[in-house]
């Protein structure tokens, strides 16, 4: 048994881990080197091993149960320690000299750099501040979107948990730039995006749908927006509406259907209608041709009938 109890010991040693092991490890590599560690010893209680032959199985085994548990602290460090590429992250971590559980900060820049995004006029703007880590990262806060007019000049759009913000119907006084941050608890925003939006012409079309929900909020509130509130155009601040302008969805009439699509339709229907009417001739002109054969049919049996009864009667 002393055997087995040195190679207990050592599982704390990792040779091969000792200039890039930071000690710490996530929940979920630590569930799965669990799972791996507990069958294992399943198969030790099954194998029927005693007294020699046990002591080495075990020691066998915990040997390489110790390097599985390095392969995956290699993984765990190289693909999910610290994913963001930018901004502040709060990833939630397992400390193993003494397995109490921390938030680990991982920082990088904060600036997440500039996203240029074209949109065609009176065509939905939607400006996304969400980051593939984002629901990962624990103590985060609030988005915050922006409209800057200049170095020193900003209007609050939007405060609150969507990361979001949609504007329907834009017009050509609406490109500019925009900003989004992403507040954490600890000081400083967690991630700064950059928006640079250029209206172009509007689209030819013969009718225009919106394409997403619209979400707008008062500059002033900090509250968060329902899912069904979204949909809605709610009352702004005239201050929103000197940015924003109309948001009405309501079509104007130079959006309504073309006249020359008019005119196609009513051709089309016209023909249909032609086309509908013949094969009513058609299958008419059938039935009487064939209730005409039916008389004539009739008739000449009668005929028959009737020259044959004088026969019958006959002594």
């Amino acid at each position: 048994m002393e055997r087995i109890r040195e190679t207990v010991r050592d599982f704390r040693d990792l040779p091969y881990l000792e200039d890039t092991f930071m000690g710490v490890i996530d929940e979920a590599t630590m569930e799965t080197s669990v799972l791996s560690f507990l069958r294992s010893v399943r198969f030790i209680r099954n194998s029927g091993a005693a007294d020699d032959s046990f002591e080495k199985e075990v020691s066998k085994i915990l040997t390489r149960e110790k390097a599985t548990f390095q392969s995956y602290i290699l993984r765990f460090q190289r693909e999910d320690l610290c994913p963001n590429k930018c901004g502040t992250m709060l990833q939630r971590l397992m400390w193993c000299s003494d397995c109490v559980q921390d938030n680990y900060v991982c920082r990088k820049s904060r600036d997440c750099g500039v996203r240029h995004i074209n949109v065609h006029e009176k065509e939905d703007l939607v400006l996304d501040c969400e980051l593939n880590w984002h629901k990962l990262s624990q103590g985060l806060t609030y988005y915050s979107f922006y409209r800057v007019w200049g170095s020193n000049s900003e209007t609050l759009l939007y405060k609150g948990k969507w990361p979001t913000l949609t504007k329907p119907l834009v017009r050509p006084e609406d490109a500019g730039d925009y900003r989004c941050e992403l507040g954490i608890e600890r000081s400083g925003p967690a991630t700064v995006i950059h928006f640079e939006v250029t209206v172009l012409p509007q689209r030819i079309f013969g009718e225009i749908t919106s394409k997403s929900s619209t979400f707008v909020t008062q500059p002033s509130t900090t509250e968060t927006q329902s899912p069904t509130i979204r949909t809605q155009s709610p009352a702004i601040g005239t201050e929103a509406e000197e940015i924003w302008g109309d948001l009405s969805p309501t079509l104007r009439p130079s959006e309504c259907s073309n006249p020359k699509n008019v005119q196609t339709g009513l051709l089309i229907g016209l023909l249909l209608w032609s086309f509908l009417l013949l094969i009513l001739g058609f299958v008419t002109g059938i039935l009487c041709f064939r209730s005409g054969m039916v008389v004539d049919s009739i008739k000449s049996r009668y005929h028959t009938e009737m020259a044959a009864a004088p026969r019958d009667q006959a002594p």
